[in-house]
């Protein structure tokens, strides 16, 4: 397994739209800046990340599905202990 470090885990919540609910940023092993993430909710429950695209070309994302994972895992971590506090995130509002 490669060895993987996300630190500096930045999450910024947004009003839920088309299943968007949030951005985030994070460091990549000490060495490499990722930005704009898209964090969106899954049909099935839980979330997902979308990485950065232009115009038809993926400008970065994971190539190896543990590197993949460990990242989902550590900024979906990082959204739900951010987001705990606001209640759209958490329930569904019946109002």
């Amino acid at each position: 397994m490669t060895q993987v470090y996300i630190t500096e885990i930045q999450i910024i919540p947004v009003k839920p739209k088309d299943g968007l609910v949030g951005f985030a940023s994070f460091v990549y092993n000490d060495s490499f800046y990722m930005g704009s993430i898209g964090i969106y909710t899954r049909l099935e429950g839980g979330y997902r990340l979308t990485y950065p695209t232009k115009t038809n070309f993926n400008l970065f994302y994971p190539i190896k599905k543990d590197v993949a994972d460990v990242i989902e895992k550590e900024v979906i971590k990082k959204f739900e202990e951010v987001t705990k506090q606001y209640d759209r995130h958490s329930k569904v509002n019946t109002c």
